[in-house]
């Protein structure tokens, strides 16, 4: 990247993989004055350090914003354009036009300013790992909220991931309305809900 740029926009998002809730964005421009130690993929550190990471960037990045796509908007667009979606709006909350932005992945999101993708640049480009943080913090926030709400389906725990214990829990108990209908497993569940629920309606 030319270094006489400084207005460098990182993006990436959290929740893609999972059957319930949103897709969290974020968009983090770095202090270059001011770096920040242990900043990588989000993947890669543990809650507790994501969680001090977060503040430290809160605090010292020059500007940073937090955007999402919520369940209906997934079901309706698809998780990817979901994703792209959440990522545009990030950046849109910035308070400024960042005068470049890098994107984690192999797609770019529609943007008003110049944009690179950049493969598994959440941890090769600190401002992307910074905005991979933040996004994914925030959803596991909302999932923490989530779980006070519908506590039978244990998202504080595996926060909506397909886990065997979470599709075994949707069989049991059925669907929540921040599951994903659009996704196979709960699509699965409902069909197999609407079946019986015809089955029985049988004289």
């Amino acid at each position: 990247m030319n270094q006489a740029l400084t207005l460098i926009c990182g993006v990436d998002e959290a929740g893609r993989g999972p059957i319930a809730g949103p897709v969290v964005a974020a968009a983090v421009i770095l202090d270059p004055n001011h770096p920040i130690e242990g900043v990588t993929d989000s993947k890669k550190l543990s809650e507790k350090k994501r969680l001090v990471l977060s503040e430290e960037i809160k605090t010292h990045a020059l500007y940073w914003a937090i955007a999402q796509c919520d369940v209906a908007e997934i079901d309706q667009l698809n998780i990817l354009h979901a994703s792209m979606l959440a990522m545009s709006r990030a950046v849109e909350a910035l308070p400024v036009a960042p005068e470049h932005v890098l994107v984690d992945g192999n797609r770019l999101p529609a943007l008003k300013v110049p944009a690179t993708a950049i493969v598994k640049g959440d941890a090769s480009e600190a401002c992307i790992g910074a905005a991979s943080i933040l996004a994914k913090v925030e959803r596991d926030r909302q999932m923490l909220e989530w779980h006070a709400q519908y506590p039978i389906y244990d998202f504080a725990k595996h926060k909506a991931y397909p886990t065997a214990a979470h599709l075994a829990c949707i069989q049991t108990h059925g669907v929540s309305p921040i599951h994903r209908r659009s996704f196979r497993p709960v699509r699965e569940v409902l069909a197999k809900q609407a079946q019986q629920a015809a089955g029985g309606s049988n004289p």
